[in-house]
């Protein structure tokens, strides 16, 4: 999944958190940003799981990806309890702007997983809503671009413009060639054009 269109949207959904809302990692670097008149928000890409192949000739994996978004709160001392009550507020305009949407035409739309504190001191705190989407690893369509090895090797094959059968049926065989048959004698030929 790609980050940046996440972070545009919370950006245009979000009012609470001013614009500083971005992508990051560290935890570290999380917990260094300076303090500033508004909350902050973070997202970050956490990890995929497959399921294991659902087809016999194809490959169709069920792929659930898992991101979050890290709110990063300044507790000013002796405000701590209204702190927890901006989490609560900006965890519904969090939900509000992510669940049901879908980031790309071929993502299910994204569902709420859960939500942990990362770090809680006396001044800052680094809550994490985690989300999921899910799409599917493997193609539906031959017109669509190749999404696994099979599929590529696939999309190299010369494309197909029909077809020529041969008929050598076993029986009736010429006694005098082979016995039983097939014989080597053609008994019927055919030949189908396919046109797209």
């Amino acid at each position: 999944m790609k980050i940046t269109p996440l972070v545009s949207h919370l950006r245009d959904h979000c009012p609470s958190f001013n614009q500083h809302i971005r992508a990051g990692l560290d935890l570290d670097a999380l917990q260094n940003l300076p303090v500033l008149d508004s909350p902050q928000a973070v997202v970050t890409p956490i990890s995929d799981k497959a399921s294991p192949n659902a087809a016999q000739n194809s490959s169709r994996q069920p792929l659930r990806e898992h991101f979050g978004v890290v709110l990063v709160l300044d507790l000013p001392e002796g405000q701590q309890a209204q702190a927890m009550d901006q989490l609560h507020a900006l965890r519904a305009e969090v939900w509000r702007a992510l669940v049901g949407y879908r980031p790309e035409g071929f993502y299910e739309p994204i569902q709420y997983d859960a939500g942990e504190w990362l770090l809680l001191s006396k001044v800052r705190g680094l809550y994490r809503l985690r989300f999921f989407l899910e799409s599917q690893l493997g193609r539906n369509l031959s017109t669509q671009p190749a999404e696994t090895w099979l599929e590529l090797e696939l999309d190299a094959l010369p494309s197909f413009n029909g077809v020529t059968v041969r008929v050598d049926a076993i029986d009736p065989a010429d006694t005098n060639l082979q016995r039983p048959g097939p014989d080597g004698r053609l008994e019927m030929t055919f030949s189908a054009e396919v046109k797209p």
